[in-house]
């Protein structure tokens, strides 16, 4: 949970957070963090709501990554104004759980810290990564849309999000048949990067796939390969 500090700064969060320790211990090595953001469906009070979204993540570590790993996933809780009850996931509240987590888990590898997420989740990689870049050795977002104002919008920011993304590496997931977010909007942000100037940016789309692209990914060794093999440079921080 986070502390009383770091609660009144993040308004937007609930308190809880999901933890999925790595399977063996990490005796005294330093370990990568995952952070994990959900979609649309998680938004609530009740963090085990969250649980089973997180689940494809946890199943594919397990069966691909050969490395200990911690997995983090918070909760980003409704809006209290009455004109927005959606919520969204908001960069400084955001902030404030990684300081909190750096702070209370030693074992954090500061320079292997993954940001990923799904739908609504993906936006979140997106805006926070567009914002924060240099916390992350690589963010993937699956099926983000990158507008705040939900799945068909399009930010104003998208070249200030791009040009700090040309800065680490990122690996963006769609589906070819999604009607919730269409795939162009993660490959109008991956090409806006490159415009930026970044060459560590890649886009992969499944055929076959929806908005429920998650699935295929999770069950995909590349993205496991990619993102734990990324390690922050000197340059990036």
């Amino acid at each position: 949970m986070l502390g009383e500090e770091h609660q009144a700064q993040a308004i937007y969060l609930n308190p809880e957070y999901l933890v999925f320790p790595p399977r063996e211990a990490s005796r005294g090595t330093k370990i990568p963090l995952v952070i994990y953001l959900h979609g649309g469906g998680g938004v609530g009070d009740d963090v085990w709501k969250i649980a089973g979204q997180v689940r494809g993540l946890i199943r594919g570590i397990h069966r691909f990554d050969q490395s200990s790993c911690l997995v983090v996933a918070p909760q980003c809780r409704r809006s209290s104004t009455k004109s927005d009850k959606r919520g969204t996931w908001v960069p400084t509240d955001l902030d404030c759980l990684l300081r909190h987590l750096m702070a209370t888990h030693p074992e954090i590898d500061a320079d292997r810290v993954y940001l990923t997420g799904n739908s609504m989740g993906g936006y979140g990689c997106w805006v926070w990564g567009g914002q924060r870049p240099e916390h992350f050795a690589a963010i993937a977002p699956i099926v983000g849309g990158i507008g705040r104002e939900g799945p068909k919008d399009v930010t104003s920011d998208l070249d200030q999000w791009a040009a700090n993304l040309s800065k680490v590496p990122v690996y963006a997931f769609v589906g070819a048949k999604d009607k919730v977010v269409p795939p162009e909007r993660s490959e109008r942000m991956i090409a806006a990067i490159h415009r930026a100037g970044g060459t560590r940016a890649k886009i992969k789309c499944y055929a076959e796939e929806g908005h429920g692209a998650s699935r295929a990914v999770f069950s995909d060794s590349d993205y496991f390969d990619w993102m734990f093999t990324q390690r922050r440079a000197p340059q990036d921080k």
